[in-house]
């Protein structure tokens, strides 16, 4: 919107009256008044631009009931364009070649000092924007991770949707069965195979210790009832003093991709360690 501007102001003209002047500014405005009729005859009634909008076509707008907002960033364009159905678009002179982007509803909020524009209901449906508030950086840092962990740990599941048992079921599922493989292991290997099987039963020990609770007295409960058949139970941390449950009942899941990637790189580690 603001290129011819840009191009009056950029350059040096000289004029013999200020009737001339005023001829050129007049010229300008027109310029300005068709490139805003061309955007009219779109049938919008909102307008995002990724530059500045002047007074004079932010006027026009607004008499002909359309929205205007001006210094978009690239990418917010981008993923607006993306989540409302509609283009990008740098030329005005046919409308029909044009799609066009629809949402239910656009406002304006305030979140703390910041003043944002909201586009809510659009047409792709599945799009959503988190705001992190924080009092200090390290807080908004440290929570973009966890987000962005939870994030990527989403997007694989929704590649690969099968899924394990949490609170530390499945560690502990796996180690009974290392147990069991053990049994069939002599000499020092079998060492090593039950200090596989430790490992494993570490997560359960460190997820009880992070919730504050007992985790010899839990761990010790749970390898009990995984033990002895129970092989969907697991640890149950907003039990007060915590417990065991059942962890389908509960919804206690974790990404079946994620959880092989961890033991597998464990394995591996370890491995190269011993080497």
């Amino acid at each position: 919107m603001d290129t011819d501007k840009i191009k009056i102001f950029g350059a040096r003209v000289k004029v013999e009256s200020t009737g001339k002047l005023a001829e050129l500014e007049k010229a300008e405005k027109e310029k300005m008044k068709a490139k805003v009729d061309k955007i009219k005859a779109h049938g919008i009634n909102c307008f995002v631009n990724r530059q500045l909008i002047y007074n004079w076509p932010e006027q026009l707008f607004s008499d002909a009931g359309i929205m205007s907002i001006e210094h978009a960033d690239f990418d917010g364009i981008e993923r607006l364009a993306l989540v409302t159905g509609g283009e990008i678009t740098s030329t005005f002179d046919h409308p029909e070649s044009v799609k066009l982007g629809h949402c239910d509803l656009i406002e304006e909020v305030i979140i703390g000092e910041d003043t944002l524009i909201k586009f809510s209901g659009v047409a792709a449906g599945e799009a959503c924007t988190i705001v992190l508030r924080g009092a200090t950086e390290q807080l908004l840092d440290e929570a973009e991770r966890s987000i962005h962990d939870a994030l990527a740990v989403l997007s694989q599941t929704v590649k690969e949707p099968k899924t394990t048992l949490g609170g530390g079921c499945a560690e502990m599922v796996m180690a009974n069965a290392v147990d069991l493989a053990a049994q069939n292991v002599e000499g020092k290997k079998r060492l090593a195979v039950d200090s596989f099987a430790k490992a494993l039963r570490q997560l359960p020990t460190i997820l009880a210790d992070n919730a504050g609770f007992d985790s010899s007295d839990l761990v010790s409960r749970l390898r009990s009832a995984v033990y002895s058949g129970m092989t969907n139970s697991g640890l149950d941390l907003l039990t007060p003093g915590g417990g065991i449950a059942n962890m389908r009942d509960l919804g206690v899941i974790e990404s079946y991709k994620l959880k092989k990637a961890v033991v597998t790189s464990a394995s591996e580690a370890a491995e190269v360690r011993i080497r």
